[in-house]
């Protein structure tokens, strides 16, 4: 066995203790005695261990056989049952790197330069490897299973509450972590994340380019789970308040004076939790509120909303339904599924419904709804939780049956709703004309993580149509060349089962004919479903594919809600896009 020996050059004799108050300069100081970091106290003590005979050998051998029988497991699996997509998991991290047609290609400088692998793809390569690993698959979960039984501990995304809760823990970190508008913490977020970190100063900024046009804008940040169950996740919790960061009420404050109307579910929470003896309004295992908490909501900010003579009314019908679902923070513990830890839990949903049609949103009504999955649970099938039951509406039917347009997607809610509405615009689409309110509904976790991004609201002109775009109703299969893609997220790591991914591509062609001027689309595909990554998942970017297109004005009502990821050229992302599926 190893012995340590200590180094006297190191830590030496302890320093005796000065005789008088005045400091010596043989005393130790930080110049002199500096503390060690963590890399130089291990080479110090491997230079001065000593090992039993042996010893050294066969810590050498475990180790390389460590690492060598993860491929090779990996590899027999794969080589016995190969995956439908086609190629080896393991042979992803080369599709990083340029395909021999290209290397052939060079002809410059900057050519050769333009062959080397971006960070982006050797990451993705790294995350479809990882996602793939079989040892992963098998070992991840018994030991989370284990650590949940007996330890009572979680994982990176989750916190194991009380009486079998879960919570999400970038909610936890929101409320216990540092206020989101301390100049400093802005700072640091400003250069470590690359974000516009103050949501004041985008929130205002959309007020003043809504104002321009007459339309009113409400502001309504959610209050996470942990901030209104706190007795589930902690004994010692208070609940005569909600809980929140503690810049929150600054960032009420300074919304205020700025003339920005904002509604705080909070206190209404809180107030409904004390009259029900401690009910909770969250569900058990997600992170979205239960269906009668977001009804109470909806109807009291109805009544905050002033009613229009001249808006058509719909008559709508209210269908009590049983659903049973599966908590996200749940997936996200990535349990066996065996495990009886956690299980699904039920709830009844009221459809709104007119006559026998599910309720639908309308692009001509006054008010305008951006929201995130807080409005598309109950609402969104995808989530497991039910359909046509969800926010908007609900606020819809609280307001009489005034219709609402809705933008609404399930992650980054500090930006992506207005980016869609911005995009709209851009393209000559005036998503705001008629619109008198928009209330933006979004996570109160974002303003301490959300990239608020200042954006513009500016109604362009249709720009000349250069992509190719399938006819409504038309599908086409084309091939072409992915010249950049966006990135995926590994499964279990987001509170979402489904994602959508985006690709730009180029050199296309219709039955071997090349498109003409029409040779690039902008297509959008499943990357993602039910924690599963698909065949797209594993597209980099070089790759020759076969897709079937159809106009994403064909499924943009249901999908648009998904987690989406973009391409990173700004100009491709204003292009008309399209929908695909992978042709084998």
């Amino acid at each position: 066995m190893a012995e340590e020996i200590p180094d006297p050059s190191v830590g030496g004799e302890e320093p005796r203790k000065p005789t008088h108050s005045l400091p010596r300069y043989s005393e130790p100081t930080p110049e002199t005695h500096r503390r060690l970091s963590r890399e130089e106290e291990a080479e110090l003590a491997l230079k001065h261990t000593i090992y039993t005979p042996g010893a050294r050998s066969l810590l050498i051998a475990l180790f390389l056989l460590t690492i060598v029988s993860v491929p090779a497991i990996q590899f027999a699996v794969e080589i016995r049952s190969p995956r439908s997509s086609g190629g080896l998991a393991t042979f992803d991290l080369y599709k990083a790197y340029p395909a021999w047609t290209r290397i052939r290609a060079v002809r410059s400088a900057t050519d050769l330069w333009h062959l080397l692998p971006r960070g982006a793809d050797l990451k993705a390569a790294e995350k479809s490897i990882e996602a793939e690993s079989v040892v992963s698959a098998w070992l991840l979960p018994r030991v989370q299973l284990l650590l949940a039984k007996k330890l009572r501990a979680g994982n990176e995304q989750v916190y194991l509450g009380r009486d079998s809760w879960l919570f999400y823990r970038p909610d936890v970190d929101y409320i216990t972590g540092p206020p989101f508008l301390d100049p400093a913490r802005m700072r640091h977020r400003a250069h470590a994340d690359l974000v516009q970190p103050d949501p004041v100063k985008a929130i205002v900024d959309f007020r003043n380019q809504l104002a321009a046009r007459g339309i009113d804008l409400i502001a309504m940040p959610v209050p996470m789970k942990p901030g209104i169950d706190a007795d589930k996740f902690s004994a010692h919790a208070e609940e005569s308040a909600p809980l929140h960061n503690a810049s929150f009420l600054e960032f009420k404050a300074r919304l205020e004076n700025a003339g920005v109307r904002v509604f705080d579910p909070g206190p209404l929470l809180i107030q409904r939790k004390t009259g029900l003896s401690g009910v909770p309004l969250y569900l058990q295992s997600d992170t979205h509120w239960r269906p009668e908490t977001m009804e109470l909501v909806a109807e009291n900010l109805a009544a905050l909303i002033p009613p229009s003579a001249q808006t058509p009314r719909a008559s709508f019908q209210l269908a009590a339904k049983e659903v049973d679902g599966f908590g996200d923070i749940a997936r996200m513990l990535r349990l066996p599924p065996s495990q009886n830890l956690y299980r699904p839990e039920k709830v009844t949903i009221h459809e709104v419904l007119s006559g026998n049609a599910l309720w639908r949103s309308s692009s001509d009504a006054d008010i305008l709804l951006l929201g995130d999955s807080f409005s598309n649970i109950f609402s969104l099938d995808a989530l497991g939780w039910g359909e046509s039951a969800g926010f908007a509406e609900h606020l819809s039917r609280a307001l009489g049956g005034r219709p609402l347009d809705c933008i609404l997607r399930n992650s980054d809610a500090a930006y992506a709703t207005r980016e869609i509405l911005s995009r709209d615009l851009a393209r000559g689409r005036d998503r705001l004309t008629g619109k008198k309110l928009v209330i933006w509904e979004f996570a109160a976790r974002e303003l301490a993580f959300g990239d608020w991004k200042m954006i513009e609201m500016k109604l362009g002109q249709p720009p000349p149509a250069h992509f190719f775009v399938p006819k409504s109703g038309e599908e086409v299969v084309v091939s072409g060349t992915i010249e950049a893609i966006s990135t995926v997220p590994r499964p279990g790591t987001v509170p979402y089962k489904d994602h959508i991914l985006a690709l730009h591509l180029t050199d296309l062609t219709a039955q071997g004919r090349s498109l003409g001027d029409d040779s690039e689309s902008l297509v959008y595909l499943w990357s993602m479903r039910d924690n599963v990554l698909t065949p797209a998942a594993r597209l980099r970017r070089g790759d020759h594919v076969t897709l079937r297109l159809k106009p994403w004005t064909d499924v943009a009502e249901q999908n648009e809600k998904i987690n989406r990821s973009e391409v990173e050229d700004p100009a491709v992302q204003l292009e008309e896009p399209c929908w695909a599926e992978l042709v084998n």
